[in-house]
């Protein structure tokens, strides 16, 4: 086991490299010049220009600035923000409130989803099963951000059954309304797949030799049927953890919060690339760890893997 997680860990250092450089690069391209901007409209003069691209490394070659940047992100040194923050003291302040925000949505998608994806796999053709794929299908047609708004709307403002905007206040009940939003197209998708999978199942030949041996149907289905169908449900709430983080700029918008989402919006029309490269970073990050998590569950959901 240590040693493919070792292997595991080596195959990340070129995903985050690629990853990384991409996009420094796509941020390094974008239109408009930093130090304009941050002057707002007033411009500086030509020496306080020069001396802020220097200190910001803005004069140096694309390829210096990304090993520069490198230099710094092993060294836990995310550089400075151009408004003069600490880019890791904005870190420590936006990542815990999406962190906070996207699990309470990977819960409410995993809960949710797999218990409507089971209940109308195990029921195909009815009248649960239909009425579940027509709503998930509405569900992923629709906006996030029209999603969003009516229940900004209905939920928080006409009915006042949560609060419409969350501003400071990034409590769990503040924060139930906007992660029912962020994992709501999550929902859907994972409902659709967790149906299609235990229907498969159902009709797998291990499944008819559990019936025929005398084993209870809750039995075949907990322990034969859910366990199967839950291994491609994973790999997508693995893969949906970062995608929500990286997703929440609407969300986020929308209710008024102060994570990763609206400091990367702020920093991109900003031009900051080092803020906004170390929080995609960060997501990177999560994504790798998240993945390998993922495959670490597989040994525990197939004893096949486990044995291999």
């Amino acid at each position: 086991m240590l040693w493919y997680v070792g292997r595991r860990l080596l195959q990340m250092i070129p995903v985050f490299l690629g990853a990384t450089f991409l996009i420094y690069a796509m941020v390094f391209l974008l239109p408009g010049d930093p130090i304009a901007a941050l002057a707002g409209d007033k411009a500086l003069s030509p020496a306080v220009a020069a001396q802020l691209r220097e200190r910001y490394h803005l004069d140096e070659p694309f390829l210096t600035q990304y090993l520069l940047y490198l230099k710094g992100i092993f060294t836990l040194d995310f550089g400075t923000s151009f408004s003069g923050r600490a880019v890791s003291e904005v870190l420590a302040q936006a990542f815990p409130i999406t962190i906070k925000l996207s699990l309470m949505a990977l819960a409410i998608e995993g809960i949710f989803g797999v218990g409507f994806g089971l209940w109308a796999g195990l029921r195909k053709g009815g009248i649960f099963d239909s009425s579940v794929l027509l709503v998930s299908l509405v569900i992923i047609a629709i906006p996030i951000f029209v999603i969003g708004f009516l229940a900004q709307f209905f939920v928080g403002v006409k009915w006042g059954l949560a609060p419409p905007t969350v501003g400071g206040n990034t409590s769990f009940k503040n924060l139930l309304l906007p992660a029912f939003v962020l994992g709501s197209v999550s929902f859907a998708y994972v409902l659709r797949l967790t149906r299609t999978s235990v229907a498969e199942n159902l009709t797998a030949d291990y499944v008819r030799t559990a019936t025929a041996k005398g084993l209870s149907r809750r039995r075949v289905v907990q322990v034969h049927v859910l366990r199967n169908s839950l291994i491609p449900v994973v790999t997508f709430l693995g893969a949906d953890l970062a995608t929500l983080m990286g997703g929440a700029i609407v969300t986020e918008g929308i209710f008024n919060i102060n994570g990763v989402g609206g400091t990367i919006y702020q920093a991109v029309t900003r031009g900051e690339a080092p803020t906004v490269v170390s929080f995609v970073t960060v997501l990177i990050v999560i994504y790798l760890l998240a993945n390998l998590l993922v495959d670490l569950l597989y040994a525990a959901l197939d004893p096949r893997i486990r044995y291999v």
